[in-house]
């Protein structure tokens, strides 16, 4: 028996989100596509890298989200950088479009990944880092690894 995990199957990550943003909530969403982006996707050919979210009209829309054309989808290929509209609840809109009216916070996408058969998006509610923060973060992550190293070698 397969747990949620299991089902997954990873097309893109945004570490930069991360490493730039204090991820509060997430959020999972559907995402409006055409069948050559679909394809594509399943090859693995998309990138959030630069990407991010808006709620227009009670609506969410993603930008900047980079999905390459399928080479053998001819003229049915769409612009790889076009607007791509998010599913989720009108309820859960309405709950994170209240909380990015508070300053500082915006949503940013975190992963594409399939999830039973369907491509999905993991919408974070983030708020911005401070530069002493992303240094207090690599800082962390640099002792962190020291840290293992030195265990490692003592338990060689």
């Amino acid at each position: 028996m397969s747990t949620d995990k299991d089902s997954r199957k990873l097309v893109a990550n945004n570490k930069k989100a991360y490493h730039d943003y204090f991820i509060e909530e997430t959020y999972e969403a559907g995402i409006v596509l055409h069948g050559t982006e679909v394809k594509s996707m399943r090859l693995g050919k998309c990138s959030i890298k630069e990407s991010f979210i808006r709620i227009e009209d009670g609506e969410v829309f993603v930008y900047g989200m980079h999905v390459s054309p399928y080479e053998k989808g001819n003229i049915f290929n769409k612009d790889p950088l076009r607007v791509k509209k998010l599913l989720m609840h009108k309820a859960e809109i309405n709950k994170i479009a209240g909380k990015i009216t508070v300053k500082g916070y915006t949503l940013v996408p975190l992963q594409v990944y399939f999830n039973k058969g369907k491509v999905k998006v993991e919408v974070g509610l983030a708020k911005g880092k401070k530069l002493y923060d992303k240094r207090e973060t690599i800082a962390k992550k640099d002792a962190r690894r020291e840290s293992e190293r030195e265990f490692k070698i003592k338990n060689l």
